[in-house]
This record gives structure tokens, C-alpha cells and sequence, in this order.
């Protein structure tokens, strides 16, 4: 039995210089007893020296060392001879690393993300306050990692608060920083570190005014930031109360946009609800997206025509409709008798979601998650503006508006009656007529005859309102 003593649960250049020296002799992963420095072995006996390794060297991949060197950080105590035991195939096999199906590789591979998540956690919501000492100012955080990493994380705090000087406590660990050199102490307490300081006050009074229930996707926010870290930021004693007045803020967003209707204040509604959707973060299309497009068109249109989403041109404009299909709208629309600047035009999806070939930008289609995260903004405009009727141009503006997947062929043609009154019409989007070339005409007159319909249908409910203005 060979017993390693480490000097430290994350020390990766130990394990390594002992690991080589175990491979070389050829020793067996049951025959290494891997323990830490200080730690008693199961005979009660300090470890005894390696023997001397024959000569000789061997190579491994690169990616093997990036993931011992994480993976090593890692709580499991069984992350040392699982480590070897990979580095021994590694010696006889090096393309073993390519072997994604291999459980030990995935095992070793499934640490290392929990420690890289882990390092991600502790750089996000470690939270430093400020405390008075002999020297003056300190900044003072408490953080329980999962993982061995504060070490391997200090380069970050370093460089990131270079100008502080500043302490990291954690249960087995502590980092002091004083602007100079970094120097390490034993583990800590929660009590040892700071409750709050008058900073904080001023950050939650910030974080409660700019906290929006329109961007709220508790799901999401639970996954990326869980309740376990919410001890350690002085903003998460909000969270509980915001969230659950979210639906009530959006409610009341919705009543005042409907109630801007009776006055000027209708124009000043919608700019606000647009100058918000700039900053639109409910999926991530908005991370390679141009810009949001919203909707345009008078405020007490009749129409609302409703698309899939802005194109490549319509993303550099910033408006939509301006594009190939957009002009072939514009046409279809003078055929059949409709003013466009009589109606409203917006899209299911406000942010350009493409594949880039080349220097081409090349449309992709939304997904339901996608379409489902932008219908918050499409309800908005809806209610604001109140349309008599509202057209979906073509199967992602139909599954917006219904809801649910929605079969143009089935629906089109006809209107259909909401339980408020007003009308819901489908057909196809304009770009679909510039995709089927072999049947354009035919497939446009149809098109033309759809917004005829519609056109007609618009016209006999302005003549019952105007011959009802009570009803």
C-alpha cells in the first residue's frame, strides 16, 4: 500500500509529482491511499516516502491537465484515484480523453463543472462590506463555497479589487488582501464577518426601484442564483416581497395602459412600454439581436397586423415591415383597399433571431420559448391600443396570439369571434410569398383576397359603431 500525503485538499502540483511517480512504477489505483496533510491514514501511521521511480517519462493530453487541475477542487474525497486511475489509460491510451461515452471521464468531467460553478457562485454573489480597522477602511465578505476553490478563485478578487484591501472568510479558509500581497489564514465563521453596512441600505433602496415584473422568470433566477447564496447578498431580503408583488405591479402596469386610453397620456403609455422593451432580457435573443423592434402605427387603429418576427433589414432600421416582404405587404395592402398608416404593425418576436453564414445574416425561426417570453410585450400593445381586429400574419404570430400551435390553413380565411367581441384573423406571412416562386401569383392573389376580407370586415364594424355610439 502506497499512502500520499497532500499538502492541501486542492493541491494539484502534489497529486501530480505523485501521480507521475506512482504511474512509473506502475502502481495500481486499490494500492494508493490518497490523504491530505494532517489527516491520520487508516493504520495510524504517518506515510512513508515513495520509491524512487525508474527513469523514464510519458506524455499526456493537455486537456487531461485542465481537468485535473479543476476537477482536483472538487469536495468528492474519491477525486484523487479517480484522477490516477484516468491517468493511467492515459499513459497505455492518450485518445482516451476523446472518449465522451467513458464513465470515468464523465465523472471526472461532471466535477470539474461543479467546480467551475462554483467559482462562478463565489465571483457573483460574494458580497464585501466595509468595516473600520486600525488602518483604516476594510472590506470584510463571508462565503461557503461547495467546492476547494478559494485558492484557485483569489487571482479574481486580486485583480478585480487590486485598490482595497480586503478578507474572504469561508469555513476552512480565508484570504487577506492588503493592496500589496495576498496571505492566507485559517477558516472563520459567519459570526466573524460583518452583518451590513451603510452601503447596502443604499443598494437595496436602488435594486427595490429598479426591480421590473416585467423581466421577473423566478424559474430562471432560482437556477442561476439558488436560495442557498441569498444569505450572502443584502438584496435577496427583498427578493421575497418583490416577487410576490410582481403579478399585482404587472396588473396595475396593464390598468394604467388601458386607462391612458381616455387622454393624452396614451402616446406617453406607449413610449414608456417601448423605451422598456429596449431593455427587453426575457430570452436570449437580445444578447446577438441588433436591437428590439417594436410596433408602429396610430394608437386607435382599427387593424393591428401582427408578424413573426423583424428581419435582417428591419433589425438595422429598428422598424418593422421595411424589408423584401415588408414591401410586398405594402402592395398587398394598397390592392386591397387598407391604408397602412391606418393600422398597427408589430411582431410576435421583437428581437432578429438568425444564423450567421458568411457576413449573411440568415432567418431562423423562433422557438415556443422564445414566443412565449415575448407575449408579455405583444399583450401590452393589445391592450393599449384595443384593435377591433387583430391579424396574424402567419403560424408564429397565430401561436402568439392563440397561445397555443395554431395551423394557418385551418384558421384562415374566416374570422374569428374573441369572448370580448373583437376579431381574430390568420393567413400567411408576406415572406412566404417570396419563397414559393413557382405558384408567387396565384399564392399573392389569395393574399390580396385575405386582406380584403379583413378590409371589409373592419369597414361594416366602423359603420355599427358610428350607427350605435352606445352599444
Amino acid at each position: 500500500m502506497h499512502i500520499v500525503a497532500l499538502a492541501a485538499q486542492d493541491d494539484f502540483d502534489g497529486w501530480r509529482r505523485a501521480a507521475r511517480a506512482l504511474v512509473l512504477i506502475d502502481a495500481a489505483p486499490q494500492q494508493v491511499l490518497w490523504q491530505v496533510d494532517g489527516d491520520a491514514d487508516l493504520f495510524g501511521a504517518p506515510p512513508a516516502p515513495l520509491p524512487p521511480a525508474p527513469e523514464g517519462a510519458f506524455a499526456v493530453p493537455r486537456a487531461f491537465v485542465d481537468l485535473a487541475s479543476t476537477a482536483i477542487c472538487h469536495s468528492d474525497p474519491e477525486r484523487f484515484s479517480l484522477l490516477f486511475a484516468l491517468l493511467r489509460r492515459l499513459r497505455d491510451n492518450p485518445r482516451q480523453m476523446e472518449d465522451s461515452a467513458d464513465p470515468l471521464l464523465r465523472r471526472l468531467d461532471h466535477m470539474a463543472r461543479s467546480v467551475r460553478r462554483d467559482m462562478h457562485k463565489m465571483r457573483a454573489f460574494l458580497r464585501f462590506r466595509e468595516v473600520d480597522g486600525a488602518e483604516g477602511a476594510r472590506y470584510v465578505a463571508w462565503f461557503e463555497p461547495e467546492h476547494h476553490i478559494v485558492r484557485a478563485n483569489a487571482g479574481f478578487f486580486v485583480r478585480r479589487f487590486a485598490s482595497m484591501c480586503w478578507s474572504i472568510l469561508t469555513p476552512a479558509l480565508s484570504l487577506h488582501w492588503d493592496g500589496e500581497a495576498l496571505s492566507e489564514g485559517p477558516g472563520a465563521t459567519k459570526a466573524e464577518a460583518p452583518g451590513s453596512d451603510l452601503v447596502e441600505e443604499v443598494w437595496k433602496t436602488y435594486y427595490a426601484s429598479i426591480f421590473n415584473p416585467a423581466r421577473v422568470k423566478v424559474g430562471a433566477m432560482l437556477k442561476e442564483m439558488p436560495r442557498k447564496y441569498w444569505k450572502n447578498m443584502p438584496e435577496t431580503a427583498l427578493v421575497r416581497d418583490l416577487v410576490a408583488g410582481a403579478q399585482k405591479r404587472e396588473r396595475e402596469m396593464v390598468a394604467t395602459s388601458a386607462a391612458a386610453l381616455a387622454g393624452d397620456n396614451a402616446v406617453r403609455s406607449w413610449d414608456s412600454l417601448r423605451i422598456e422593451a429596449m431593455r427587453c432580457t426575457r430570452c436570449k435573443l437580445h444578447e446577438t439581436a441588433g436591437r428590439t423592434v417594436f410596433g408602429e402605427g396610430p394608437l386607435d387603429a382599427r387593424i393591428v397586423f401582427v408578424g413573426e418576427q423583424p428581419g435582417d433589414q428591419e433589425d438595422l432600421a429598428g422598424k418593422p415591415f421595411v424589408g423584401p416582404a415588408g414591401q410586398l405587404f405594402d402592395r398587398a395592402l394598397a390592392e386591397a383597399g387598407i391604408d397602412r398608416s391606418q393600422c398597427y404593425v408589430t411582431n410576435a418576436v421583437k428581437h432578429f433571431k438568425f444564423e450567421r453564414r458568411g457576413k449573411r445574416r440568415i432567418h431562423e425561426k423562433p422557438n415556443g420559448g422564445e414566443i412565449a417570453a415575448c407575449r408579455w410585450w405583444l399583450e401590452q400593445e393589445l391592450t393599449l391600443i384595443r384593435p377591433q381586429i387583430t391579424v396574424a400574419l402567419g403560424a408564429t404570430a397565430a401561436r402568439s396570439l392563440f397561445a397555443k400551435p395554431v395551423t394557418v390553413s385551418a384558421m384562415r380565411g374566416e374570422a374569428q369571434k374573441m369572448p370580448d367581441g373583437r376579431e381574430m384573423w390568420v393567413t400567411v406571412h408576406p415572406s412566404f410569398l417570396l419563397r414559393v416562386h413557382d405558384r408567387q401569383a396565384e399564392e399573392y392573389a389569395l393574399f390580396v383576397e385575405d386582406l380584403r376580407r379583413i378590409g371589409r370586415s373592419a369597414a361594416e364594424r366602423a359603420r355599427a359603431a358610428a350607427a350605435d355610439p352606445g352599444g
